[in-house]
């Protein structure tokens, strides 16, 4: 292989938890709210699916959100107006602390880097395979490599809002492959969804699976990706 394509969440990066993200929302605005309420406030945006990088949705996706949400990725006013409008099916004190929660999901604070990114990266570096992030998203997460010095080891960023297209159409992955100047062919495409990172196969790539997992129950998942290389 001479490069490998990976994906953001689940697969390098995990998001903080439900009850982090509120809390930091929360301490970020002085607002307090009792511990039981906090807690049952957390409770239900998980189960709303309101984090992106989070849980799905429990239920049913409700209707002024259904109508964008299987093309959320495909531009940052989409992905905004589907994951706010999950968040606002939960009562907060404030309703601008609807907005206030997805720019924290946004930050670097709010992602933590698997045990195992920054090795498995430097250990391609050293091989010479070229490294790519291929990502359904709607906002610009290359701040977050920056800030957990990541980035020095990414050739590329294809990012699904900024090209219109969403895994698993072949062509964000063929973007990702002509930016690193390597054939399809020639690239593993390392994800966490079976359907959306699958989609890599169609264009002749190398497939392989993580679990997306809490950070402190992967330590190591991603290691095996170097066997896999010869």
């Amino acid at each position: 292989m001479a490069a490998v394509l990976f994906d953001f969440s689940g697969t390098l990066f995990r998001i903080e938890s439900t009850e982090s993200w509120l809390r930091a929302v929360l301490a970020e605005a002085e607002v307090s709210l009792p511990e039981p309420e906090l807690i049952r406030t957390a409770r239900d945006l998980e189960t709303a699916g309101a984090l992106p990088g989070g849980a799905s949705p429990a239920g049913r996706i409700p209707d002024e959100v259904a109508a964008v949400w299987d093309i959320r990725d495909m531009s940052a006013e989409l992905h905004r107006a589907a994951y706010t409008g999950l968040s606002r099916q939960v009562p907060l004190p404030d309703p601008a602390l609807h907005d206030a929660l997805y720019d924290r999901q946004m930050t670097p604070a709010a992602w933590r880097p698997y045990a195992d990114a920054a090795e498995v990266l430097g250990a391609l570096r050293e091989r010479g395979v070229a490294v790519g992030v291929v990502s359904n998203i709607g906002w610009d997460l290359r701040p977050v490599f920056r800030d957990h010095g990541l980035d020095r080891y990414v050739g590329a960023y294809v990012l699904s809002y900024e090209h219109g297209i969403q895994k698993p159409d072949p062509r964000l992955f063929a973007t990702a492959c002509d930016a690193l100047g390597v054939a399809p062919q020639d690239a593993l495409m390392v994800g966490d969804n079976r359907r959306a990172d699958g989609g890599a196969a169609a264009l002749g790539c190398g497939v392989h699976f993580v679990d997306h997992l809490p950070v402190a129950q992967r330590p190591d998942g991603l290691r095996p990706v170097l066997g896999l290389l010869g």
